[in-house]
């Protein structure tokens, strides 16, 4: 789908300098289904990103920097696009996630703690030697 957009807005490599993304990965968004509603276009075609664009590619990129797949994340963007109704679906999914990435930091917090455990080993055996 091709929306008309007005040249106010951000150019594709403005985009990806705001997002930290690259070109590519905006067009894959797009492309993939994982957009909330197709980006803009100026008569000649250019990309249009807005602000409620860039909000909701912070939204994916998070989604997708905290590990959860690009099946999920179209099942989710699907879900928004669809609009209100389905809250619940969109809830469940979210808490799924939640669970899956408090799990995840449960499991780098006890990573690190045995790291620190070496640490200060390595530290008390340092300070004798040196006294």
């Amino acid at each position: 789908m091709t929306v008309t957009a007005p040249v106010e807005g951000m150019t594709i490599a403005e985009a990806a300098e705001r997002t930290g993304l690259t070109p590519h990965t905006l067009r894959y968004y797009e492309r993939d289904g994982l957009m909330l509603r197709g980006v803009g276009r100026t008569s000649s075609g250019h990309r249009v990103y807005t602000d409620t664009d860039l909000t909701w590619v912070t939204m994916l990129t998070r989604l997708r920097a905290t590990g959860m797949s690009i099946r999920e994340v179209k099942a989710y963007a699907a879900l928004c696009r669809q609009g209100d109704g389905n809250e619940t679906e969109r809830l469940a999914l979210l808490q799924t996630h939640r669970a899956r990435v408090l799990a995840q930091v449960a499991e780098v917090h006890d990573h690190l703690a045995a790291i620190d455990v070496k640490i200060d080993m390595y530290a008390s055996r340092l300070a004798r030697v040196e006294a």
